[in-house]
């Protein structure tokens, strides 16, 4: 199951450039994208039968995360941490290629008319498009299945491989830099996450236990025995390198570019999946440091990250004109916030993982919808845009419903989730971090605020107002809502099996 959740679609990827295949590309993105979610709700109906059953009976520890899915002699493994997070991965991924089915033919025809001298440059533009797409989903699958630090590692830059040239999709100079930018800040802070799998090698060295790999299971095990200072100075580096592509603050300078210069699909998956594996990697180096007894020093280090993440992009947020740049900011603003809630630790952690499924899913819905609107109105620019309620209803409701989500607006989810880390501060007597982390969020919720209020309501200014949505399909809208209706129901109830998969995965990281 764990290799065809990986290989399916890598090998459909490969498929699309094959010179029958033509408009079926899409159909092969769809199909592979359904049969990844289907293969993963399976996976969930295993997991469902061993939750119900205590630990011990099934020879696990009580902090195990393992259900005893692996692969490549445990090179590959699924636990609750990881099937939390290739769930958010792959139902995201869905919404985003049945939203690409209306975006793919009127933008190739767009750049044939802008770009008739660069045609040789891409002459497959849906088979580019549609195969990075395809090798995303199968790196960020790989990332979550992943049980060994080097594994790990390869994947996380090969999601930034197959992205670039999503980025670079529009094809223009600020598409050109943002692509530029993303690669080279993000190849530096993989290079100093490698630097820190080395570090972690010569920890376990330095412990006297030259034999020891890199598979997590065999580093928690002999993780007492580390050398302290390498351990820590690989922590430091890997959430130096990880946070730089997480989008933690101020390494999160490619960020903004990228998120609004990308397709609005992947705008949308690169905040809903990419940042959350990142942060995953960060969360199993933190394992490793919390079985060696140095958990405080990470935690330290993650609120300070967390926090400077959140104030910072909440100030950046205010002077903002470009819709797409603020949602890419909100973006680095929730994960402070998931770092801090990691920081805290306690009920806080659980808060955490909670709001990274919360995030993913109101982030892809709000970039989808700022697509539509970007589509509709021709531009990304805040002031240009009045009357959103009036003019194109269907997207105005959406823009604001999405708004209010993000800004942890209740009944949605993230209300309850970020109410959930601010009981954890407060419990375990973190009252500063507590104060910062509600100025930081009201400081965001005012920025955005402000934005609605300017976008949603009021006259359209003299020549400008909607035109033609081009890219529109069923699925430009129906998308969004789902995503949007799923996040309202999860501030309502939580289901059983999402609560019980957060609660054990969460007992492996307080």
């Amino acid at each position: 199951m764990l290799w065809a959740l990986i290989l399916l679609p890598a090998i459909c990827g490969l498929l699309v450039f094959l010179p029958f295949i033509g408009r079926a590309s899409r159909v092969i993105l769809v199909s592979a994208s359904i049969a990844h979610l289907l293969m993963v709700t399976s996976i969930w109906l295993q997991v469902r039968g061993l939750m119900s059953a205590p630990l011990i009976a099934l020879g696990l520890p009580d902090n195990s995360l393992d259900i005893g899915m692996t692969a490549a002699g445990g090179w590959l493994a699924l636990d609750h941490l990881s099937l939390l997070f290739l769930s958010i991965i792959s139902v995201l991924f869905l919404g985003a290629s049945l939203y690409s089915l209306g975006y793919l033919g009127p933008e190739r025809k767009r750049r044939i008319i802008d770009y008739r001298d660069e045609l040789h440059l891409n002459n497959q533009p849906d088979a580019v498009f549609i195969s990075c797409l395809l090798l995303f989903l199968s790196s960020t699958t790989l990332v979550t299945t992943a049980r060994h630090m080097g594994i790990m590692w390869i994947a996380i830059e090969t999601t930034t491989l197959a992205t670039t040239p999503l980025i670079f999709f529009h094809r223009n100079a600020r598409s050109l830099e943002a692509a530029w930018k993303y690669l080279l800040l993000c190849s530096v802070g993989i290079a100093m996450a490698m630097l820190g799998n080395f570090f972690l090698a010569v920890a376990t060295a330095r412990g006297g236990m030259e034999e020891t790999g890199l598979l997590i299971p065999d580093l928690l095990a002999v993780a007492p025995g580390m050398s302290p200072n390498w351990l820590k100075a690989a922590w430091l580096l890997m959430l130096v390198g990880y946070g730089t592509k997480m989008g933690l603050a101020p390494m999160h300078s490619w960020l903004p570019d990228a998120h609004s210069e990308a397709p609005s699909p992947v705008s949308a998956l690169l905040s809903g999946a990419l940042l959350n594996c990142a942060f995953l990697a960060i969360l199993r180096m933190l394992g490793i440091l919390d079985a060696s007894g140095m958990g405080d020093f990470g935690r330290h280090t993650l609120i300070g990250f967390g926090l400077l993440s959140i104030l910072w992009a909440a100030m950046l947020m205010i002077p903002q004109t470009d819709y797409k740049r603020m949602l890419a900011y909100s973006s680095v603003e929730h994960m402070g916030i998931l770092a801090t809630g990691i920081g805290i630790g306690g009920l806080a952690t659980g808060g955490s993982l909670f709001h990274a499924v919360n995030h993913s899913l109101t982030k892809g819905a709000l970039f989808l919808v700022a697509g539509n609107i970007l589509a509709t109105f021709k531009t990304k620019n805040i002031n240009d845009v009045r009357g959103l309620l009036r003019s194109a209803p269907v997207q105005g409701v959406l823009w604001v419903a999405g708004l209010l989500a993000i800004t942890g607006a209740p009944p949605f989810g993230l209300f309850f989730s970020e109410l959930q880390i601010l009981r954890g501060a407060i419990q375990t007597g973190h009252w500063v971090v507590a104060l910062l982390f509600l100025a930081g969020l009201a400081l965001a919720f005012a920025a955005m605020l402000w934005a609605l209020v300017r976008m949603a309501w009021g006259s359209p200014i003299e020549g400008t107002g909607p035109g033609t949505n081009h890219t529109h399909s069923v699925f430009s809208e129906a998308v969004p809502v789902v995503l949007l209706v799923a996040v309202m129901l999860l501030g309502l109830w939580m289901p059983g099996p999402l609560a019980e998969v957060i609660e054990l995965a969460t007992r492996g990281l307080r």
